[in-house]
């Protein structure tokens, strides 16, 4: 069966206002080299456990800064950051993280990724949404308790100095979006005041951001 591209039902159309810069810069498919990926700042490795959906830094000034600098992660008990999956593959990538499993074997990207795929279904597809917003200089983080996947802050807006802008949600290309799945989507940005963005990923996992809201007639 033919693939079919995620289409936007005819009374929602891409919007072009205050963020329309910001939608354009994640379009673009090439990140300015002025944006400097934080990852890149300290060079220090930082050692981790995976067990199931959670990975456990230890305890270290490294591992802290990670939170502290990019607010990846959240801090524990006993000065540790814990990461989602989708952080810990990202530092992974980036040679910022060592990942071992709860009997203490090494678990390189390729292994993190089919473990992360057995808990989540739809890991891969998320994850492209999550690296390329990282990678262009935007802290993104989850946001479950809005009904969302992803919350996006302003660069150089940090999670608790002031609240994200944006909720988005990662759709493969091939995937059908039915207008209950907007309607649903645009309530939630809606009730928690922020701007609603599909980010749809291809087969090559480039990804292309449309900002939704309704358009009265």
């Amino acid at each position: 069966m033919a693939r079919r591209k995620a289409e936007v039902p005819a009374e929602i159309e891409p919007v072009v206002d205050s963020s329309a810069a910001m939608v354009a810069s994640l379009n673009e498919k090439n990140v300015s080299k002025d944006i400097v990926e934080d990852t890149k700042k300290s060079k220090a490795v930082v050692n981790a456990v995976l067990s199931r959906e959670r990975v456990i830094t230890e305890s270290s000034d490294d591992a802290r800064e990670l939170y502290n600098q990019s607010r990846y992660g959240n801090m524990i008990e006993d000065g540790k950051v814990q990461l989602s999956l989708l952080e810990a593959l990202y530092l992974i990538e980036k040679g910022r993280l060592k990942v071992v499993d709860d009997k203490d074997k090494a678990v390189d990207s390729a292994a993190f990724i089919k473990k992360a795929k057995k808990v989540e279904p739809n890991f891969w597809i998320r994850y492209m949404v999550f690296k390329d917003i990282r990678g262009r200089g935007y802290i993104i983080k989850t946001a479950l308790k809005f009904g969302a996947d992803f919350r996006i802050y302003d660069r150089g807006v940090k999670p608790g100095e002031d609240h994200a802008r944006w909720i988005v949600y990662p759709v493969h290309e091939g995937e059908q979006i039915t207008w209950y799945d907007f309607s649903a989507k645009n309530r939630v940005a809606h009730s928690t005041k922020k701007r609603l963005l599909i980010g749809v990923v291809d087969d090559e996992g480039d990804v292309t951001y449309y900002e939704i809201r309704w358009i009265r007639p």
